[in-house]
């Protein structure tokens, strides 16, 4: 059975619509206004070997802060819905990722306890229209909206598009050994046997 999650999500500032299959090939079809982003949540899809298509509409006329965050919400929340009860799933996931001359670690838990650290200086620029300090936005939102435990560091890099690449690539290879099925895992990875 195939690990799905649709969610819409429509406000004053954007509509945001968001089908996310965990059990794909990387197959994509995302569209946000926001060339850069587009790009980052492309990379998530590939790199997770997920399926997701994300729609976005927002107010990029004042900036790209609201509909970068409603996407992070909108595919927390439907991360959240496809990964279920979570029984059978690996729960941790962590990488380390290389990008040239940057080098970034995730971490994460699906522990149903909802927390962000994010140890980064990414300088305040644009790449696009795309304001880089809100790469910390929206994993925060991400995290947030589907009760992961995401720890994200930065090592060290110079390029402001290299560091921000790899933390999308480092979370979606994070993300794919944490929800990957084991038959080894009989209901939740946890002795409490909740999450």
């Amino acid at each position: 059975m195939m690990r799905k999650g649709s969610v819409e999500r429509k406000t004053l500032e954007t509509g945001v619509s968001v089908d996310w299959c965990l059990d794909g090939s990387g197959l994509c079809d995302i569209s946000t206004g926001i060339g850069f982003f587009d790009h980052m949540l492309t990379l998530l899809a590939k790199h997770s070997f997920s399926d997701l298509t994300v729609q976005a509409t927002g107010d990029l006329d004042v900036d790209s802060h609201h509909t970068v965050e409603d996407c992070g919400i909108v595919l927390g929340q439907a991360l959240k819905e496809a990964i279920g009860d979570k029984a059978g799933i690996h729960r941790y996931g962590n990488c380390f990722l290389p990008m040239d001359e940057a080098l970034v670690q995730v971490c994460l838990d699906f522990s149903g306890r909802p927390y962000l650290v994010f140890a980064a200086d990414i300088p305040k620029v644009q790449l696009g229209i795309y304001d880089a300090e809100m790469t910390e936005e929206f994993f925060r939102a991400v995290a947030m909206a589907a009760g992961l435990t995401l720890h994200i560091r930065v090592l060290y890099g110079k390029n402001t598009h290299h560091i921000i690449e790899a933390i999308f690539k480092g979370f979606a290879r994070a993300l794919a050994e944490a929800v990957a099925m084991d038959p080894r895992v009989h209901g939740v990875m946890s002795s409490k046997g909740a999450l």
